[in-house]
Protein backbone atom coordinates (compact mmCIF):
# COMPACT_ATOMS: atom_id res chain seq x y z
CA UNK A 1 0.00 0.00 0.00
CA UNK A 2 1.46 3.46 -1.30
CA UNK A 3 1.56 6.85 1.00
CA UNK A 4 -0.99 8.18 -1.57
CA UNK A 5 -3.20 4.99 -1.09
CA UNK A 6 -3.10 5.68 3.11
CA UNK A 7 -3.57 9.41 2.73
CA UNK A 8 -6.87 8.40 0.66
CA UNK A 9 -8.26 11.42 -1.65
CA UNK A 10 -6.40 14.23 -0.16
CA UNK A 11 -6.06 15.63 3.14
CA UNK A 12 -4.48 15.15 6.04
CA UNK A 13 -3.84 11.38 7.74
CA UNK A 14 -5.85 12.57 10.79
CA UNK A 15 -8.62 13.50 9.05
CA UNK A 16 -9.30 10.31 7.26
CA UNK A 17 -8.84 8.50 10.61
CA UNK A 18 -11.81 10.40 11.60
CA UNK A 19 -13.55 9.57 8.16
CA UNK A 20 -12.85 6.02 8.44
CA UNK A 21 -14.78 5.96 12.00
CA UNK A 22 -17.55 7.65 10.62
CA UNK A 23 -17.63 4.76 8.47
CA UNK A 24 -17.25 2.09 10.86
CA UNK A 25 -20.00 3.93 13.11
CA UNK A 26 -22.47 3.84 10.30
CA UNK A 27 -21.52 0.05 9.70
CA UNK A 28 -22.97 -0.81 12.92
CA UNK A 29 -19.44 -0.70 15.28
CA UNK A 30 -19.38 0.98 18.60
CA UNK A 31 -17.09 3.62 17.24
CA UNK A 32 -16.59 7.05 19.87
CA UNK A 33 -14.34 10.25 20.27
CA UNK A 34 -12.40 8.55 22.62
CA UNK A 35 -11.42 5.70 20.07
CA UNK A 36 -10.55 7.96 17.03
CA UNK A 37 -7.74 9.78 19.62
CA UNK A 38 -6.57 6.81 20.07
CA UNK A 39 -6.63 5.81 16.22
CA UNK A 40 -4.28 9.14 15.78
CA UNK A 41 -2.11 8.16 18.37
CA UNK A 42 -1.42 4.96 17.23
CA UNK A 43 -0.39 5.56 13.95
CA UNK A 44 1.95 8.51 15.07
CA UNK A 45 3.45 5.43 16.29
CA UNK A 46 4.34 3.05 13.37
CA UNK A 47 5.41 3.90 9.98
CA UNK A 48 2.06 4.20 7.94
CA UNK A 49 3.98 3.33 4.55
CA UNK A 50 3.72 -0.37 6.11
CA UNK A 51 0.58 -1.79 5.02
CA UNK A 52 0.36 -4.15 7.40
CA UNK A 53 1.30 -2.07 10.48
CA UNK A 54 -1.28 0.63 9.22
CA UNK A 55 -4.03 -2.12 9.28
CA UNK A 56 -3.44 -3.72 12.97
CA UNK A 57 -3.17 -0.86 14.31
CA UNK A 58 -6.09 0.72 13.44
CA UNK A 59 -7.55 -2.61 14.20
CA UNK A 60 -6.66 -2.81 17.86
CA UNK A 61 -8.15 0.16 18.64
CA UNK A 62 -11.65 0.20 16.78
CA UNK A 63 -12.27 -3.43 16.93
CA UNK A 64 -13.08 -5.23 20.40
CA UNK A 65 -14.60 -8.54 19.98
CA UNK A 66 -14.65 -11.28 17.19
CA UNK A 67 -17.03 -11.04 15.49
CA UNK A 68 -16.63 -6.59 14.56
CA UNK A 69 -13.45 -8.31 12.57
CA UNK A 70 -14.94 -8.50 9.10
CA UNK A 71 -16.79 -5.35 9.12
CA UNK A 72 -13.62 -3.70 9.86
CA UNK A 73 -11.73 -5.67 7.28
CA UNK A 74 -14.24 -5.36 4.79
CA UNK A 75 -14.67 -0.97 5.49
CA UNK A 76 -10.36 -0.83 5.22
CA UNK A 77 -10.32 -2.19 2.22
CA UNK A 78 -13.30 -0.18 0.03
CA UNK A 79 -12.12 3.12 2.53
CA UNK A 80 -8.01 2.55 1.26
CA UNK A 81 -8.32 1.58 -2.17
CA UNK A 82 -8.14 3.59 -4.95
CA UNK A 83 -11.01 5.99 -5.66
CA UNK A 84 -11.60 4.72 -9.71
CA UNK A 85 -11.94 1.67 -8.35
CA UNK A 86 -14.72 2.69 -5.53
CA UNK A 87 -17.23 3.71 -8.04
CA UNK A 88 -18.32 0.34 -9.33
CA UNK A 89 -18.62 -1.45 -6.08
CA UNK A 90 -21.13 1.98 -4.59
CA UNK A 91 -23.22 0.61 -8.28
CA UNK A 92 -24.28 -2.40 -6.98
CA UNK A 93 -26.41 -0.63 -3.73
CA UNK A 94 -28.70 1.05 -6.61
CA UNK A 95 -32.24 -0.08 -7.94
CA UNK A 96 -32.28 -2.93 -10.40
CA UNK A 97 -28.42 -3.27 -10.03
CA UNK A 98 -26.20 -6.42 -10.26
CA UNK A 99 -25.51 -8.10 -6.88
CA UNK A 100 -23.03 -6.79 -4.84
CA UNK A 101 -19.54 -7.76 -5.20
CA UNK A 102 -18.13 -10.82 -3.19
CA UNK A 103 -16.35 -10.56 0.52
CA UNK A 104 -18.20 -7.19 0.72
CA UNK A 105 -21.38 -6.72 3.06
CA UNK A 106 -24.47 -4.71 2.10
CA UNK A 107 -23.94 -2.91 5.81
CA UNK A 108 -20.41 -1.53 4.91
CA UNK A 109 -21.52 -0.37 1.25
CA UNK A 110 -24.61 1.71 2.55
CA UNK A 111 -22.20 2.84 5.14
CA UNK A 112 -19.79 4.00 2.76
CA UNK A 113 -22.16 5.60 0.40
CA UNK A 114 -23.80 7.74 2.69
CA UNK A 115 -20.06 9.64 3.68
CA UNK A 116 -19.42 10.00 0.07
CA UNK A 117 -23.23 11.42 -0.34
CA UNK A 118 -22.18 13.80 2.82
CA UNK A 119 -19.23 15.49 0.83
CA UNK A 120 -20.83 15.09 -2.75
CA UNK A 121 -21.82 18.79 -4.37
CA UNK A 122 -25.27 19.10 -4.13
CA UNK A 123 -26.58 18.64 -7.90
CA UNK A 124 -25.32 15.43 -7.49
CA UNK A 125 -27.12 14.20 -4.29
CA UNK A 126 -30.12 12.93 -6.54
CA UNK A 127 -27.92 10.46 -7.76
CA UNK A 128 -27.96 8.11 -4.60
CA UNK A 129 -30.81 9.20 -3.26
CA UNK A 130 -32.47 5.88 -3.66
CA UNK A 131 -29.94 4.21 -1.71
CA UNK A 132 -30.92 5.60 1.50
CA UNK A 133 -34.53 5.34 1.05
CA UNK A 134 -36.11 2.18 3.30
CA UNK A 135 -39.37 -0.16 2.60
CA UNK A 136 -42.84 1.18 4.48
CA UNK A 137 -43.70 -0.21 7.62
CA UNK A 138 -45.63 -3.47 6.03
CA UNK A 139 -42.29 -3.96 3.89
CA UNK A 140 -40.59 -4.15 7.22
CA UNK A 141 -42.70 -6.33 9.07
CA UNK A 142 -42.48 -8.90 6.15
CA UNK A 143 -38.92 -8.80 5.62
CA UNK A 144 -36.22 -11.31 7.01
CA UNK A 145 -33.84 -9.85 9.94
CA UNK A 146 -31.57 -11.79 7.76
CA UNK A 147 -31.86 -9.63 4.79
CA UNK A 148 -32.11 -5.90 6.49
CA UNK A 149 -29.79 -3.23 6.12
CA UNK A 150 -28.28 -1.22 8.79
CA UNK A 151 -31.36 1.40 8.64
CA UNK A 152 -34.30 -1.11 8.01
CA UNK A 153 -32.15 -3.22 11.29
CA UNK A 154 -32.54 0.09 13.58
CA UNK A 155 -36.04 0.67 12.73
CA UNK A 156 -36.98 -3.11 13.51
CA UNK A 157 -35.20 -2.98 16.91
CA UNK A 158 -37.44 0.53 17.92
CA UNK A 159 -40.54 -1.37 16.93
CA UNK A 160 -39.53 -4.88 18.86
CA UNK A 161 -38.68 -2.31 22.28
CA UNK A 162 -41.99 -1.48 21.94
CA UNK A 163 -44.05 -4.81 21.42
CA UNK A 164 -45.16 -6.15 25.28
CA UNK A 165 -44.97 -9.97 25.96
CA UNK A 166 -48.66 -10.95 26.74
CA UNK A 167 -48.90 -13.95 28.87
CA UNK A 168 -51.72 -13.42 31.45
CA UNK A 169 -51.16 -13.75 35.36
CA UNK A 170 -51.48 -17.27 36.95
CA UNK A 171 -52.99 -18.32 40.35
CA UNK A 172 -50.59 -18.87 42.94
CA UNK A 173 -50.59 -20.55 46.26
CA UNK A 174 -50.70 -17.74 48.32
CA UNK A 175 -54.10 -16.29 49.57
CA UNK A 176 -55.60 -12.83 50.04
CA UNK A 177 -58.63 -10.89 50.99
CA UNK A 178 -61.36 -10.65 48.76
CA UNK A 179 -65.46 -9.47 50.14
CA UNK A 180 -66.07 -12.09 46.55
CA UNK A 181 -63.72 -14.95 47.52
CA UNK A 182 -64.04 -18.36 47.32
CA UNK A 183 -62.63 -19.28 50.32
CA UNK A 184 -63.89 -18.36 54.08
CA UNK A 185 -60.63 -16.67 55.91
CA UNK A 186 -61.43 -18.29 59.64
CA UNK A 187 -59.16 -16.03 61.44
CA UNK A 188 -60.04 -13.04 59.70
CA UNK A 189 -63.45 -13.38 60.51
CA UNK A 190 -62.68 -13.84 64.06
CA UNK A 191 -60.49 -11.02 64.88
CA UNK A 192 -63.17 -9.06 62.71
CA UNK A 193 -66.11 -10.36 65.27
CA UNK A 194 -63.58 -9.53 68.56
CA UNK A 195 -63.08 -6.06 66.83
CA UNK A 196 -67.42 -5.41 66.54
CA UNK A 197 -67.94 -6.88 69.45
CA UNK A 198 -69.26 -10.52 68.40
CA UNK A 199 -71.21 -9.32 65.42
CA UNK A 200 -70.74 -11.43 62.60
CA UNK A 201 -68.12 -10.14 59.80
CA UNK A 202 -67.48 -12.77 57.33
CA UNK A 203 -64.12 -12.34 55.60
CA UNK A 204 -63.50 -14.10 52.10
CA UNK A 205 -60.00 -15.11 50.36
CA UNK A 206 -59.18 -15.70 46.99
CA UNK A 207 -55.53 -17.23 45.25
CA UNK A 208 -53.49 -14.51 43.97
CA UNK A 209 -52.42 -13.61 40.67
CA UNK A 210 -48.96 -12.69 39.20
CA UNK A 211 -46.79 -13.54 36.10
CA UNK A 212 -45.62 -16.43 35.65
CA UNK A 213 -41.86 -16.53 35.25
CA UNK A 214 -40.35 -16.04 31.41
CA UNK A 215 -37.11 -18.44 30.77
CA UNK A 216 -35.59 -17.64 27.68
CA UNK A 217 -32.83 -19.79 25.89
CA UNK A 218 -31.23 -18.26 23.32
CA UNK A 219 -29.01 -19.87 20.66
CA UNK A 220 -25.81 -17.83 19.48
CA UNK A 221 -24.29 -20.58 17.16
CA UNK A 222 -23.16 -18.97 14.03
CA UNK A 223 -26.66 -19.93 11.98
CA UNK A 224 -28.35 -18.09 14.79
CA UNK A 225 -26.19 -15.00 15.96
CA UNK A 226 -28.41 -12.61 13.47
CA UNK A 227 -31.50 -13.63 14.82
CA UNK A 228 -30.51 -13.84 18.24
CA UNK A 229 -28.95 -10.34 18.51
CA UNK A 230 -32.17 -8.50 17.29
CA UNK A 231 -34.23 -10.48 19.24
CA UNK A 232 -32.60 -9.92 22.56
CA UNK A 233 -33.61 -6.43 22.18
CA UNK A 234 -37.04 -7.72 22.57
CA UNK A 235 -36.03 -9.64 25.59
CA UNK A 236 -34.64 -6.23 27.17
CA UNK A 237 -37.80 -4.73 26.77
CA UNK A 238 -39.47 -7.54 28.35
CA UNK A 239 -37.18 -7.85 31.28
CA UNK A 240 -37.68 -3.63 31.56
CA UNK A 241 -41.37 -4.64 31.80
CA UNK A 242 -41.81 -7.89 33.38
CA UNK A 243 -40.72 -9.10 36.59
CA UNK A 244 -38.96 -12.54 37.00
CA UNK A 245 -37.37 -13.01 33.91
CA UNK A 246 -34.48 -15.10 33.35
CA UNK A 247 -32.53 -15.03 29.75
CA UNK A 248 -29.92 -17.71 28.92
CA UNK A 249 -27.66 -17.81 25.90
CA UNK A 250 -25.74 -20.99 24.74
CA UNK A 251 -23.65 -22.54 21.93
CA UNK A 252 -21.47 -24.56 23.59
CA UNK A 253 -22.03 -24.11 27.04
CA UNK A 254 -25.01 -22.48 29.02
CA UNK A 255 -24.02 -18.55 29.79
CA UNK A 256 -26.39 -16.49 32.11
CA UNK A 257 -26.91 -12.80 31.22
CA UNK A 258 -29.83 -11.79 33.24
CA UNK A 259 -27.78 -10.00 35.30
CA UNK A 260 -26.48 -7.98 32.17
CA UNK A 261 -29.78 -7.74 29.96
CA UNK A 262 -30.95 -5.73 33.31
CA UNK A 263 -29.45 -2.54 32.43
CA UNK A 264 -31.50 0.00 31.78
CA UNK A 265 -29.50 1.60 29.09
CA UNK A 266 -30.38 -1.23 25.89
CA UNK A 267 -27.02 -0.17 24.17
CA UNK A 268 -24.88 -1.23 27.36
CA UNK A 269 -27.27 -4.25 28.13
CA UNK A 270 -26.09 -5.77 24.75
CA UNK A 271 -22.48 -4.55 24.93
CA UNK A 272 -22.42 -6.74 28.69
CA UNK A 273 -24.20 -9.55 27.29
CA UNK A 274 -22.00 -10.23 24.24
CA UNK A 275 -18.75 -9.51 26.92
CA UNK A 276 -20.70 -12.27 29.01
CA UNK A 277 -20.28 -15.38 26.42
CA UNK A 278 -17.45 -16.23 25.04
CA UNK A 279 -18.69 -18.90 22.42
CA UNK A 280 -20.36 -16.18 20.26
CA UNK A 281 -21.18 -17.48 16.23
CA UNK A 282 -19.71 -20.93 17.47
CA UNK A 283 -20.68 -24.33 17.02
CA UNK A 284 -24.05 -25.54 18.38
CA UNK A 285 -24.37 -28.40 21.31
CA UNK A 286 -28.19 -28.33 22.23
CA UNK A 287 -28.49 -31.65 23.63
CA UNK A 288 -25.27 -30.92 25.95
CA UNK A 289 -26.21 -27.28 26.95
CA UNK A 290 -29.48 -28.27 27.79
CA UNK A 291 -28.17 -31.22 29.73
CA UNK A 292 -26.19 -28.53 31.58
CA UNK A 293 -28.82 -26.44 31.94
CA UNK A 294 -31.95 -28.59 33.60
CA UNK A 295 -28.94 -29.70 36.09
CA UNK A 296 -27.55 -26.29 37.50
CA UNK A 297 -30.53 -24.28 36.53
CA UNK A 298 -33.71 -25.89 36.12
CA UNK A 299 -34.73 -26.05 40.27
CA UNK A 300 -34.07 -22.43 40.48
CA UNK A 301 -35.74 -20.75 37.63
CA UNK A 302 -38.72 -23.01 36.48
CA UNK A 303 -40.42 -23.00 39.36
CA UNK A 304 -43.90 -21.59 39.73
CA UNK A 305 -45.47 -22.29 36.30
CA UNK A 306 -42.71 -20.86 34.39
CA UNK A 307 -42.73 -20.47 30.27
CA UNK A 308 -39.92 -21.10 28.29
CA UNK A 309 -38.92 -19.61 25.30
CA UNK A 310 -36.37 -21.74 23.41
CA UNK A 311 -35.05 -19.75 20.27
CA UNK A 312 -32.80 -21.82 18.08
CA UNK A 313 -32.66 -23.66 14.52
CA UNK A 314 -32.67 -27.29 16.17
CA UNK A 315 -29.57 -27.99 14.17
CA UNK A 316 -27.29 -29.68 16.52
CA UNK A 317 -23.15 -30.64 15.94
CA UNK A 318 -23.83 -33.60 18.30
CA UNK A 319 -26.16 -35.44 15.93
CA UNK A 320 -29.19 -34.87 18.70
CA UNK A 321 -26.95 -36.86 21.09
CA UNK A 322 -29.55 -37.17 24.17
CA UNK A 323 -31.39 -34.49 23.07
CA UNK A 324 -34.69 -35.82 23.37
CA UNK A 325 -34.11 -36.80 26.85
CA UNK A 326 -33.44 -33.58 27.83
CA UNK A 327 -36.26 -31.87 25.97
CA UNK A 328 -38.66 -34.04 27.90
CA UNK A 329 -37.24 -33.06 30.67
CA UNK A 330 -37.28 -29.86 30.51
CA UNK A 331 -40.65 -29.94 28.44
CA UNK A 332 -41.84 -31.55 32.27
CA UNK A 333 -40.65 -28.87 34.49
CA UNK A 334 -42.27 -26.00 32.93
CA UNK A 335 -45.83 -24.94 32.15
CA UNK A 336 -45.40 -24.21 28.67
CA UNK A 337 -42.49 -24.59 25.73
CA UNK A 338 -42.44 -22.72 23.04
CA UNK A 339 -40.04 -23.42 20.12
CA UNK A 340 -39.06 -20.47 17.75
CA UNK A 341 -37.12 -21.60 15.24
CA UNK A 342 -36.16 -19.55 12.21
CA UNK A 343 -36.33 -21.60 9.80
CA UNK A 344 -40.08 -22.02 9.63
CA UNK A 345 -39.53 -18.95 7.45
CA UNK A 346 -38.79 -21.69 4.27
CA UNK A 347 -42.28 -22.62 2.80
CA UNK A 348 -40.99 -26.16 2.31
CA UNK A 349 -39.70 -26.88 5.88
CA UNK A 350 -39.52 -30.58 6.68
CA UNK A 351 -38.06 -31.66 10.19
CA UNK A 352 -35.12 -33.73 8.23
CA UNK A 353 -32.45 -32.83 10.43
CA UNK A 354 -32.12 -35.54 13.63
CA UNK A 355 -31.98 -32.68 16.29
CA UNK A 356 -35.25 -30.76 14.90
CA UNK A 357 -37.14 -34.71 14.78
CA UNK A 358 -35.73 -35.47 18.57
CA UNK A 359 -37.19 -31.67 19.82
CA UNK A 360 -40.84 -31.40 18.01
CA UNK A 361 -42.90 -34.35 20.26
CA UNK A 362 -41.70 -32.37 23.34
CA UNK A 363 -42.98 -28.71 22.76
CA UNK A 364 -46.05 -26.99 22.98
CA UNK A 365 -45.85 -24.18 19.94
CA UNK A 366 -42.95 -24.47 17.20
CA UNK A 367 -43.45 -20.95 15.32
CA UNK A 368 -41.11 -19.15 12.97
CA UNK A 369 -39.61 -15.83 14.48
CA UNK A 370 -37.66 -14.53 11.19
CA UNK A 371 -39.22 -11.00 10.80
CA UNK A 372 -41.45 -8.44 12.64
CA UNK A 373 -44.87 -10.28 11.71
CA UNK A 374 -43.90 -13.94 12.89
CA UNK A 375 -42.62 -12.15 16.37
CA UNK A 376 -46.14 -10.67 16.43
CA UNK A 377 -47.91 -14.23 15.38
CA UNK A 378 -46.13 -15.39 18.86
CA UNK A 379 -47.17 -12.56 21.31
CA UNK A 380 -50.30 -13.35 19.67
CA UNK A 381 -50.28 -17.36 20.47
CA UNK A 382 -49.09 -16.81 24.03
CA UNK A 383 -52.06 -13.83 24.38
CA UNK A 384 -54.19 -17.11 24.78
CA UNK A 385 -53.62 -18.27 27.71
CA UNK A 386 -50.47 -19.97 29.82
CA UNK A 387 -52.87 -23.01 31.52
CA UNK A 388 -50.45 -26.06 31.45
CA UNK A 389 -50.96 -28.31 28.05
CA UNK A 390 -51.71 -32.42 28.29
CA UNK A 391 -48.28 -34.09 28.35
CA UNK A 392 -47.69 -36.03 25.30
CA UNK A 393 -46.36 -39.17 25.11
CA UNK A 394 -42.41 -39.68 23.60
CA UNK A 395 -43.03 -41.05 20.56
Amino acid sequence: MSTEQLAHPSGALAGNVVRFARVLRAAGLPVGPGRVLDGVRALAEIDVTRGADFYWALHAVFVSRREQHDLFDQAFRLFFRPPERVDPLLAALLPQAPPRPPNVSRRVLEAFSSRRAETRPKEREVEHDAVLTYSDLETLRKKDFEGMTVEELRRAREAIARLRLPVPDVATRRLVLDPRGPRLDLRATLRAMARGGGDVALRFRRPARRPPPIVSLCDISGSMERYTRVLLHFLHAVTSDRPRVQTFLFGTRVTNVTRQIRHRDVDQALAGVGGAASDWGGGTRIGKCLEEFNRRWSRRVLGQGAVVLLITDGLDRDVAAGLGREMERLHKSCRRLVWLNPLLRFDGFEPRAAGVRAMLPHVDEHRPTHNLESLEGVLAALRGGVRAPERRARP
